[in-house]
């Protein structure tokens, strides 16, 4: 045992981390964690996870009534758009630096940003200190502090109720490096893209497959059955641009024909031309893409 567990910590990375705080009041001093953002400082790869679920906003106004939740909804794709441009911001001219050596410019570029995000981010939102960690898998590693320190705590009674999207995305996650598809699939598909611009949404995944868009979202009947809406209306945003398109969601429980909430979302999903697929079904429905793309 002692051996087994030797050799998973010598295949571990030392990774990093920082917890991203909403103080929206800087007088009181009053934060709540609303994401969280994991790194390798030797590579540039990152992890980035914010709250996105309606239980966790409401955690946000029950404890910031005043919140702007239009600034926390729009605050990935600032973050991301800030990470995609550093590059520009911070050239390197060939030369790596000295957080990230062996990187290329692009991702030595965002860990430069990172260490002048306490001047730049907006007052109202902060970085923890940064703290590290040992990490084998960098999307395990950030639904784990995700759940330690974003995440709203479940009362014992809670637990093994219907998972959230962020579980069905987690083993989702899982199943997609099993089966070696992982790589060539694209993540947080911008719905933007096809809807309007600052449309927040974003697909979990999405693939292409002998001129097929493919796209891949996670639904949690239990928790969010209106998200079956959205997602219709998603869909019928990207036929029109994209007319070669398939459209799969992956749910945390098997559609039930006597259960009406279930009826709902498998109607909505039907008449939109989106395929139900149960968390449990997942990895023989991955089996059947694998040859495909």
């Amino acid at each position: 045992m002692i051996t087994e567990t030797n050799e998973a910590r010598a295949n571990d990375r030392a990774c990093a981390y920082r917890v991203l705080r909403y103080t929206p009041n800087l007088v009181r001093d009053e934060w709540v964690n609303i994401g969280v953002l994991v790194f390798d400082p030797q590579t540039g790869e990152r992890r980035l996870r914010l709250i996105e679920e309606p239980e966790e906003y409401a955690r946000v106004r029950r404890l910031h009534p005043q919140a702007d939740e239009e600034l926390l909804r729009a605050l990935r794709d600032d973050l991301e758009n800030r990470f995609a441009g550093a590059a520009e911001l911070f050239p390197s001219n060939g030369q790596e630096t000295d957080q990230a050596p062996g990187a290329g410019n692009g991702q030595a570029a965002w860990l430069h940003l990172l260490g002048k995000w306490d001047d730049t981010l907006s007052n109202a939102l902060q970085l923890a200190p940064q703290k590290g960690v040992y990490a084998g898998d960098l999307d395990a590693e950030t639904e784990r502090l995700y759940a330690d320190h974003v995440a709203p705590a479940r009362s014992a009674t809670r637990v093994g109720a219907p998972g959230s999207r962020g579980v069905i995305r987690s083993y989702c996650a899982q199943v997609l490096k099993q089966a070696h598809l992982w790589e060539r699939m694209q993540k947080g598909v911008r719905a933007e893209e096809f809807t309007f611009p600052g449309d927040p949404m974003r697909l979990d995944y999405g693939y292409r497959r002998n001129g097929t868009r493919g796209f891949v979202q996670a639904l949690s009947v239990s928790r969010a059955p209106a998200d079956a809406k959205l997602l219709a209306y998603t869909v019928d945003r990207i036929r029109d641009k994209v007319k070669s398109s398939e459209f799969t969601a992956v749910t945390d429980v098997a559609l039930l024909a006597e259960n009406e909430r279930h009826r709902f979302v498998r109607e909505t999903l039907r008449d939109a031309g989106v395929e139900a697929v149960a968390m449990e079904g997942f990895a023989v429905w991955t089996a059947k893409l694998r040859p495909l793309i």
